[in-house]
């Protein structure tokens, strides 16, 4: 983004704000990935969702 305003006018500068991340999207690949590695992924997905996960990567309740 900042290279494509860079090329359109060179009167400005692009300025990046990032969200907090209260606000912030988590890819449902990366979640995944916490929860093959054994991760907490209980402040991203429903307790039902975390349980599936935990289970699917050999971490559940046995």
């Amino acid at each position: 983004m900042a290279g494509m305003n860079a090329k359109l006018t060179n009167k400005g500068e692009t300025v990046f704000r990032m969200a907090s991340d209260k606000h912030q999207l988590i890819p449902a690949r990366l979640v995944k990935e916490i929860a093959r590695l054994g991760g907490d992924v209980s402040q991203f997905v429903s307790p039902g969702v975390k349980e599936r996960l935990m289970d699917k990567y050999g971490f559940g309740k046995s």
